[in-house]
């Protein structure tokens, strides 16, 4: 009976999609997933990322500016697989023995398009992977947000000029070499029911709180966040690119 009910009906299509490329529309099931995971009680943070560079998937380790002994672990992976098949299991080893896991910094999202990028590779692969691998970009923040269910009731042209307005900040920065960011969908993957995971990258720390504290006067964070954090903050120990 619930076969027969289907029938007729056409499944959602789960590509993302860009702009015209060749003159044909791009898709792509193809995308970059990425995990924080959060530690204390670290004493030795080389020998951590030591032994994670052994491991099949690219990694970051970061020392945590607010905790003595804290670490963060950023593992990124096209295949989701790869957190439970290979990083579980290396972070049950000795070494990681005596780490406390703070879960309320864990973060896991993907990759997603808009619509209208130029190049989808770039946009969902390419860019971010450079962006948090960037042996020069050695500070950052990461945190969760939730927009209000308000955000989501207003019209599409409504929503897109908001997000204009929080973008060109990013622009800003960005041009001149401030800051970097990787923005990442977590809808469905993420404990505390957030939306979006975004990561802000960069040479010193000062500019990503300037960004931040830039971003509070938009209409998104001001008016349109239910809740953003809590705030990771650390400098890169080093990176195993793949």
């Amino acid at each position: 009976m619930a076969e027969h009910s289907r029938r007729g009906i056409d499944p959602p299509d789960l590509s993302e999609k860009g702009g015209l490329k060749g003159g044909e529309p791009q898709r792509s099931d193809d995308r970059l997933f990425i995990q924080l995971l959060a530690f204390g009680g670290c004493s030795n943070s080389i020998a951590i990322k030591r032994e994670l560079d052994s491991l099949p998937m690219e990694t970051i380790v970061y020392e945590d500016l607010n905790d003595p002994q804290g670490i963060a672990i950023l593992a990124l992976s096209r295949d989701p697989n790869a957190f439970v098949d290979c990083l579980r299991p290396a972070l049950s080893q000795h070494i990681f023995g005596s780490l406390t896991y703070k879960p309320e910094f864990t973060m896991f999202g993907r990759t997603y398009s808009l619509g209208y990028e130029p190049d989808l590779n770039e946009t969902l692969i390419e860019r971010p992977r450079r962006t948090v691998l960037n042996p020069d970009w050695r500070w950052g923040v990461w945190y969760p947000l939730r927009r209000s269910g308000a955000f989501a009731q207003l019209p599409a042209d409504e929503q897109r000029r908001i997000l204009a307005e929080h973008g060109a900040i990013g622009m800003a920065f960005g041009a001149g070499d401030y800051v970097h960011d990787v923005r990442l969908a977590c809808h469905g993957l993420d404990r505390d029911d957030n939306d979006f995971i975004l990561g802000l990258v960069g040479k010193e720390l000062f500019p990503l709180s300037a960004v931040v504290e830039a971003m509070r006067k938009t209409q998104q964070t001001s008016l349109y966040l239910d809740r953003l954090g809590p705030f990771f903050i650390g400098r890169k120990l080093g990176a195993s690119p793949r």
